[in-house]
């Protein structure tokens, strides 16, 4: 049995006749009789009722027609699939990412490429750093981005942007009008971060340690978003991302101001599993964010 007989056999249950059948395949009638009984031998029971040299399918064969169509579509289903992964301006690239950036860098990349292939579709998980890099080392994401770079030896991990960060403070904070501070300065105020295992929160404490104290954190949150509410609320201050539009609305959002402490930045990189082998559609996407990022700083 194989997949041209039962091309053959689904013909012929359309037509219920060999002749008519074998003309329209381009085979001769014995041909296409031996292949149905080649067919029925296989399966163990006849597939057809043959009465005055017609062929009527019975109810073994309705079963049986039913399945190999079934059998049939997969086949052509695994055929497009994998036509789609080897066609490198069609397919779907699976992207994690550090949530913050999914309100600059991830967009800017993602709508920048489609551009260029508008046949490539993007699955975008924004995730904590230790969720996006698990997911690229299980194959889940093909591609992460992160920061800073992961201590692992299995990943490949290529600096794509910097961005740096700030304090954000409450509005009618007693440092909201300084054009910019220097950590120190909240050394004993209550402080808003993202949870441990997110790269920003390392960050945080290591500027704090270099200034010469430990943050108290007294709300633990895993969004950024949440971050500038609460501060906003009053909750707090929070080392957060700067603003990509400084000059944008940020009422209820809290007051961004910049850091004068050296390293006040996180260097953001862009990872793939050191043995994998990428879809053309996944290394198409990479080799543009190398080539667009080059230099380290954000795309335009």
């Amino acid at each position: 049995m194989n997949l041209q007989e039962l091309k053959w056999f689904v013909a012929v249950t359309e037509t219920e006749n060999l002749t008519v059948s074998a003309s329209a395949m381009h085979i001769t009638q014995p041909t296409l009789s031996r292949a149905i009984s080649r067919l029925e031998k296989d399966v163990g029971v006849p597939l057809f009722d043959r009465k005055q040299n017609r062929l009527r399918i019975n109810r073994y064969g309705e079963i049986f027609r039913a399945h190999a169509l079934r059998a049939l579509n997969e086949v052509d289903t695994a055929h497009q699939r994998i036509k789609t992964l080897t066609d490198p301006t069609t397919g779907t690239v699976s992207v994690g990412f550090l949530h913050s950036l999914g309100e600059w860098l991830i967009p800017s990349l993602v709508s920048g490429y489609r551009k260029l292939r508008p046949g490539v579709q993007f699955e975008l998980r924004g995730a904590a750093a230790d969720s996006v890099i698990d997911d690229v080392r299980n194959g889940r994401s093909d591609l992460g981005f992160v920061a800073p770079a992961p201590p692992v030896d299995d990943l490949v991990w290529v600096p794509v942007a910097t961005e740096p960060v700030c304090l954000l403070v409450p509005e009618g904070h007693r440092l909201a009008r300084r054009k910019s501070v220097r950590l120190e300065e909240v050394a004993l105020e209550d402080f808003v971060a993202l949870s441990p295992a997110y790269g920003l929160r390392r960050l945080t404490d290591s500027l704090a340690r270099a200034a010469g104290f430990t943050p108290r954190v007294v709300f633990s949150v895993t969004e950024v978003s949440t971050m500038h509410a609460m501060v906003a609320a009053g909750a707090g201050v929070a080392v957060v991302p700067a603003p990509t539009k400084p000059d944008g609305p940020l009422t209820g959002r809290g007051v961004p101001i910049p850091l004068r402490d050296p390293d006040s930045s996180r260097t953001i990189g862009m990872i793939r599993g050191q043995h994998t082998v990428l879809s053309p559609v996944a290394e198409g996407f990479r080799r543009f964010v190398i080539d667009t990022t080059g230099s380290g700083a954000p795309p335009s």
